[in-house]
């Protein structure tokens, strides 16, 4: 059971996006000299081949309260940097930018996947731990970003390319320079953990707000599955707002983005700015309708193991044809042309085959209030 200070927050593409296409505009020099830098792949060895040009990004989110002022610390009802040291995360994100960079795949991993670690040190470095089984989440608590990103490529064989990390503060910030994010609640929302009250209906929540909504678990007997779909939603939102109100042709705009996300984002070392640069220019392109988000498929999501307690067991047929279909960046979503009958005609409609079960972030993430 977590306690009401393990606090779990998100980093979307949406957010990723939009730092990436939008730092040219400042001097992508002066920016990206200010962004802080963590060693993540020193060290990794037999890591996956890549098989195309494409990107795969891992966007962790940390619960570290650096920067949160008492206001928002009280309205959050949540520890300080003093009674929650360091940062936990509970929540990661896969992002796969195609080698056109046109399409992108948001890939949510349950916490409590289980995964096999791989052998590492102890955390006080002086005992070899061998390999195990255990959550996700506990690799980044043994090792941090470069255990989670090794065990990750283990049980995946994708080679992640880059690491975002953005913290609670970065995160309200950012919701905040884009005016409030959009959501809806086809229910009544009253959650204890969260501190999270909303009625059934459509809101705009500013930061603050958008962190208890993004990290609300308790109120439907959901759990982390139906916290995962309200933060897929999310994402979707927040892309939505940034292309929709001109973030990325509008120089102000993008100040107040940059500024509020550049003293609490974490980048690995290899990620340069001529990388930054590049990626920035392919990606403005890029609309919400080419952006798919989903979970790992599972086979079911209240397992329990000795000695590690419950977990979530990934669909191991499905799970390795999305990670194939990721590695050769090929498409999530099938469409099948209906074979000539004498009651189909030549205009029939494809059908569309979605095993994954994705959603696109132009979809309306709420859909009619019932």
């Amino acid at each position: 059971m977590k306690s009401t200070r393990s606090i779990r927050i998100i980093t979307s593409l949406s957010i990723g996006v939009v730092i990436l296409a939008s730092v040219s505009w400042l001097g992508l020099g002066h920016i990206s000299g200010k962004i802080a830098r963590i060693s993540v792949f020193a060290g990794l060895e037999d890591r996956p081949e890549k098989t195309s040009k494409a990107l795969n990004y891992l966007l962790v989110g940390s619960d570290t309260r650096e920067g949160l002022n008492k206001e928002e610390l009280k309205a959050l009802r949540v520890g300080s940097t003093a009674t929650a040291a360091g940062g936990r995360s509970d929540t990661m994100l896969l992002v796969h930018i195609s080698k056109d960079r046109d399409k992108a795949y948001l890939v949510s991993f349950p916490r409590d996947s289980l995964v096999t670690i791989p052998a590492h040190t102890s955390t006080n470095g002086k005992t070899e731990i061998p390999a195990r089984q255990n959550k996700l989440n506990a690799a980044f608590s043994f090792g941090g970003a470069p255990l989670l990103i090794e065990t990750i490529e283990g049980e995946t064989n994708l080679k992640i390319d880059h690491y975002i990390e953005i913290s609670f503060a970065g995160f309200a910030g950012i919701v905040n320079a884009l005016g409030g994010i959009e959501v809806c609640t086809k229910v009544d929302i009253d959650d204890p953990k969260s501190h999270l009250i909303l009625s059934a209906g459509t809101h705009t929540l500013d930061g603050i707000e958008a962190l208890k909504y993004v990290r609300t678990r308790d109120f439907d007997g959901r759990g982390d599955i139906g916290r995962m779909q309200r933060q897929q939603q999310f994402m979707g939102s927040v892309l939505k707002k940034a292309t929709s109100t001109g973030v990325l042709l509008n120089p102000i705009k993008i100040a107040n983005f940059i500024n509020a996300a550049i003293s609490t984002i974490k980048m690995d070392e290899n990620l340069s700015k001529e990388d930054l640069l590049s990626l920035a220019k392919q990606m403005r392109g890029l609309s919400s309708g080419n952006v798919r988000t989903l979970t790992v498929p599972l086979s079911s999501a209240n397992g329990r193991v000795a000695g590690i307690g419950s977990v979530v067991i990934w669909d191991e047929t499905l799970s390795a044809e999305l990670w194939n279909r990721i590695r050769d960046d090929a498409a999530l979503v099938d469409e099948v042309t209906p074979s000539p009958s004498a009651s189909t005609t030549t205009s029939a409609k494809p059908e569309i085959i979605d095993k994954f079960k994705t959603r696109t972030a132009a979809e309306n993430p709420c859909g009619e209030i019932k």
